[in-house]
């Protein structure tokens, strides 16, 4: 529906073209005019030009949608839920809390708060519902940083008008926004399958009522060596880009049943229920790293295996200590672990590194470097 136009508005008289003259200024009413005729009202504009956010106001529009605003008390009545739980679970997802009388709510915050009453109704637990969403809000926060930033590289050019930059954020976010949504429900169905194939639910499992409980798993971390002082000698945009690159290349040997988990800064952690395709992925990361020349820092890993405790998308446990205890340990260009991953694996050289009493344990532990089977000790 294309909403009437207002009354003309004087934007000059409104200082809103204060301080921008020629084509910027010709280019900042064109935008303005557009924006008004599109429903914007005067205080919106006027906010929007305050706060140097005016060429965001269009991409801002498509996102949210035009049409109601609703308080989020309101939202909390249409959707029958309980307004403490909505804030909440906006606040798990990593969205701004407003106040519960402020009209900012959209009719997708509806939907929103609609289907979170239907998963409480099959029984979910509150505390679950929310860890669950902590983990969607961190994931998908890292998804709109990376389209955000691909965006903003591809589609801005030297001698922009706030106009056009405007215009084509619109375009985009109109049509990428269908294209990411279905690419993302894809790849949840994909990695949901591939984690249920290897998390079966045996007849013990079933007997205990242990379901999702502690299953045991092989944990690696590998970690950039003197990232910190790094940090020191080059721009904090190259640094970005060595902790990106070690991702990509941690991402790219995970394959099933080895699973990237997460990036912590300078390091990454992977998982797998089997122990051998983790060695053989750990191996291949360092090979990785090497080949990528003498700029790139060393990468070291720690592996162990044993009892771990999947929650919401994370790890914890005994063999996650351990692991991240080992990588510590290890030395530059090395893969290290633990005796009950050794024994579990086959088709490596091992040397033995020694008994260590790693901080925060309170026994010693046996640790081995692994290598590919006939490659010569370094």
């Amino acid at each position: 529906m294309t909403l009437a136009p207002g009354p003309q508005i004087d934007f000059e008289a409104e200082g809103l073209l204060e301080g921008v003259e020629g084509e910027p200024r010709q280019a900042r009413l064109q935008l303005l005019e557009q924006l008004h005729g599109e429903g914007c009202s005067l205080e919106e504009l006027k906010e929007a030009v305050a706060s140097h956010r005016l060429t965001l106001l269009p991409v801002e529009r498509k996102l949210a949608g035009a049409g109601p605003r609703y308080t989020a008390r309101e939202v909390a009545e249409i959707a029958e839920i309980d307004l403490e739980m909505l804030l909440r679970f906006r606040s798990a997802l990593g969205i701004p809390v407003p106040d519960p009388d402020e009209h900012l709510g959209t009719d997708a915050d509806v939907e929103a708060a609609r289907a979170m009453k239907r998963f409480l109704e099959l029984g979910l637990p509150e505390d679950g519902m929310l860890q669950v969403a902590r983990t969607i809000g961190m994931g998908t926060a890292r998804i709109a940083e990376a389209n955000r930033e691909l965006i903003i590289r591809t589609l801005t050019q030297p001698g922009d008008t706030e106009r056009d930059v405007a215009l084509r954020f619109a375009a985009a976010a109109e049509y990428m926004l269908p294209l990411a949504g279905p690419t993302v429900v894809y790849s949840l169905q994909q990695h949901l399958l591939e984690q249920i194939r290897h998390d079966v639910i045996g007849a013990t499992d079933l007997a205990s009522g242990e379901i999702g409980g502690a299953v045991d798993l092989t944990v690696c971390f590998a970690d950039l060596v003197e990232f910190t002082r790094l940090g020191e000698e080059i721009a904090p945009e190259e640094l970005g880009m060595v902790a990106g690159r070690l991702e990509e290349m941690a991402t790219a040997v995970a394959k099933p049943p080895v699973r990237f988990v997460k990036s912590i800064g300078d390091a990454v952690m992977l998982v797998s229920a089997e122990p051998e395709p983790m060695v053989a992925a750990a191996l291949e990361l360092i090979r990785a790293a090497e080949q990528e020349g003498q700029q790139f820092p060393w990468l070291r890993a720690g592996i162990a295996s044993g009892p771990t405790l999947p929650q919401s998308g994370d790890y914890y446990g005994r063999a996650v200590n351990l692991a991240s205890r080992i990588t510590n340990v290890a030395r530059p260009g090395s893969v290290v672990l633990d005796e009950a991953t050794k024994e579990a694996t086959e088709d490596f050289s091992y040397s033995y590194v020694g008994e260590r009493r790693l901080k925060g344990l309170d026994y010693r532990v046996k640790l081995f470097r692994a290598r590919q089977a006939g490659e010569k000790r370094r």
